[in-house]
Formats: structure tokens, sequence, C-alpha cells
């Protein structure tokens, strides 16, 4: 699979270049066999969150959002414990990256191709993973919703990238790991290519994305510049 005449590579945050497992995971010695069972439930309920929030119009940035959902995953375990959330909320200040994505945004920039992030997080918690991370240098821009204040797949997020970019949505590869956000890409108008790295099943959907890739290792071959 080819694509051309990409001129900026765009990438969601959090679960495509941050771990979002990486929080519980970090408290695995308190949270016990539990912590997998935390991370999940916080991340379909921060997410659920985010989009019921839009539909209510009720929007709030994505740090309530994610505390929101901490507190329902725990709650859903029976752990009322403030200084573990605390902890919890801190480290996900800090979501480790994962392994492939700085030499990717490496090769990406070495070829004259812009990178940057188009996330639901709030500017205060991408500065900081990106800080975490080590890969401010090889990004041209850090864009928030917070911008547009209504959250991804809502198209006024995605325009926010073709705006701040200032080329066409032809111009732009967009990759998420996230089936909704991939399609939601798509159907805006990118090229899309969905990071499935834990091999989700395919959505129905409008918007098919170009393809699908399990690394972002892949994405400098795929638009040429591998």
């Amino acid at each position: 699979m080819k694509l051309d005449h990409i001129k900026a590579c765009v990438f969601d945050a959090y679960g495509t270049l941050f771990d979002v497992n990486a929080a519980a995971r970090a408290e695995q010695a308190t949270l016990g066999d539990k912590w997998e069972e935390i991370a999940n439930i916080w991340r379909l309920k921060q997410l659920q969150y985010s989009w019921l929030r839009s539909l209510q119009q009720r929007h709030t940035d994505f740090w309530e959002v994610t505390g929101d959902a901490l507190d329902f995953a725990l709650a859903s375990v029976k752990l009322d414990d403030p200084a573990l959330r605390n902890r919890l909320m801190n480290l996900y200040l800090t979501l480790s990256a994962y392994p492939e994505v700085q030499e990717t945004l490496q090769k990406l920039q070495a070829a004259g191709i812009r990178c940057a992030i188009l996330s639901n997080g709030s500017p205060k918690m991408l500065g900081a993973a990106v800080e975490n991370a080590g890969i401010g240098p090889f990004l041209g821009g850090i864009y928030s919703i917070e911008e547009v204040g209504v959250y991804k797949p809502d198209p006024r997020t995605y325009q926010l990238a073709v705006d701040r970019l200032g080329i066409g949505p032809s111009e732009i590869c967009f990759q998420s790991s996230n089936g909704w956000d991939a399609y939601g890409a798509k159907a805006f108008g990118f090229n899309v290519l969905w990071c499935n790295r834990f091999n989700q099943t395919t959505e129905r959907l409008p918007g098919t994305p170009d393809g699908q890739i399990k690394s972002l290792a892949e994405l400098p071959a795929i638009i040429g510049v591998g």
C-alpha cells in the first residue's frame, strides 16, 4: 500500500503515541490483578464521557473527564483511596510512548514531512506527555480540541488540523489506534492509517480507513519516505 502526495502526518495521542495503560500498570503493586480491569474501565469511561459531553453540549476539558472516568473505574472495583487516585492522575501526565514513536517521527522529519498531534487531551496533558517522551523536537504542532470546544470525532476537530497546517485534507495522513477516530477522520476527508495495535474488530461506521498497520514504524514506507 502506498499513499502519495503526503505533506504532513497528524497523530492521535492516547493509544497511538502514548500507552494509556501505563498509569495503571505502574501501580500494579498496589492494584494487584485488578490493574488491567481498572485500566480498561478507565479508558472506556473516558471515551464515553467525552462523547456524551459533546452530545449534551456540556464541554469540560479532558483532564476533568479523565478524573471522572478514573473515579468510576475505582468505584467499580470498590476502591476508595484518594492517595492512589492522585498518583494515577499524575502518572497519566507522563504516559510512556510506544517504542517506535521517536524513531518514526525522526524519519518523517528528516524527509521533510511535517508532524503534529491532534488530540482530545488538554494542552497541559499533551505538553507533559510530549516532554516526558522527548518527542517535542520532532513535532511542528500540538493541537488540542480545546481550541474548538468539542471532542473527536466531531468534524470541527479534524478541521482544526487543516486550519493550523494550512494544507488540504488530501495532503494529510492521519494516524490513530482508535477505530472510531480513524473512521471519523476518513469520513472528514483525511488519508487515514488505522494503527490497530490490539487487533480490534473492524468498525461499522462511515469512512473506511485507507489501511491498517500494527505499528507506526510502518508509516514512513507507506508514504514513500521509508
